[in-house]
């Protein structure tokens, strides 16, 4: 009986069909879903702007591809992405220390999470494009305004979900460092930051995400370089290869930043484990 068990999972194993050694192989790898996906996109993309969509108004992925050259030697182009990147770092550099200094203060102190907290959501629910004008009046046109409204983009989600995550500390951990003798320095890198460090990186990622939105909102809407006045610029003059080019180019850096934060993540994570 064995023998014949073991002919019939034999035959059975053979005999299994290409398309479920692939959802197999799938399962097993991820990254050929995401890569699958992508694919179609490009694929539907290709033929909808090929066969249906005015290429005034839409181009091929292979047109667009084809432009990057033409947008880097664009007059301007790789000045405005250094300044663009350039804002970007440092909006999100001043989001990241500000939202983590108010996150911890609100979020450990039951007094200031109660007081404050509602006052950061109502800010954080504001449709922050309507006062634009006062960060360009407060700010000019230059930079600063630029900085400053990504700023105000990513500060709240890192403050919302540090807070988040720091309410997930268990008391007991806190009190018994305490009565060990732990500083607020050891505290905090020893009981707070490896508890809070899914939550953290979770908060880096859409705070990212929210300076990279600021800083185009505001070179859109009032500015003499970046890639918002190239954007701007494209759009005028009905150009949507260089368009789309830049627009690629953009999701190329975003795409950077999230695995610099994706790699800090897992390098801490490793640490929390030790």
């Amino acid at each position: 009986m064995m023998q014949r068990a073991s002919d019939t999972n034999a035959r059975g194993a053979s005999g299994s069909s290409p398309g479920a050694a692939l959802a197999r192989a799938i399962v097993r790898h991820p990254g050929i879903a995401r890569l699958g996906a992508i694919v179609v996109l490009l694929v539907v993309w290709e033929i909808a702007a090929r066969a249906w969509v005015d290429p005034m108004f839409l181009s091929p992925p292979s047109r667009v591809v084809g432009s990057l050259d033409a947008v880097f030697h664009t007059p301007g182009v790789p000045a405005a992405l250094r300044i663009t990147f350039f804002e970007l770092a440092i909006a999100f550099a001043i989001s990241v220390g500000i939202g983590l200094a108010i996150g911890l203060a609100v979020g450990l102190s039951g007094f200031a999470r109660t007081s404050f907290m509602p006052i950061i959501l109502l800010l954080y629910g504001v449709p922050q494009i309507t006062i634009l004008p006062l960060f360009i009046l407060y700010f000019g046109i230059g930079p600063a305004s630029k900085i400053a409204f990504g700023v105000s983009h990513g500060i709240f989600p890192i403050i919302v979900i540090i807070v988040a995550g720091v309410q997930n500390i268990k008391p007991i951990l806190l009190t018994s460092a305490r009565s060990m003798g732990a500083n607020r320095w050891q505290i905090f890198r020893w009981v707070i930051f490896p508890h809070m460090i899914p939550s953290f990186f979770a908060g880096l990622r859409l705070g990212m995400t929210g300076v990279l939105l600021g800083v185009l909102l505001a070179e859109l809407y009032v500015s003499t370089a970046g890639i918002g006045y190239f954007t701007t610029l494209f759009t005028q003059n009905f150009d949507p290869t260089k368009l789309l080019g830049l627009i690629s180019l953009l999701a190329a850096m975003a795409i950077v930043l999230n695995e610099i934060v994706r790699r800090l993540e897992v390098h801490f994570g490793r640490w929390r484990a030790e």
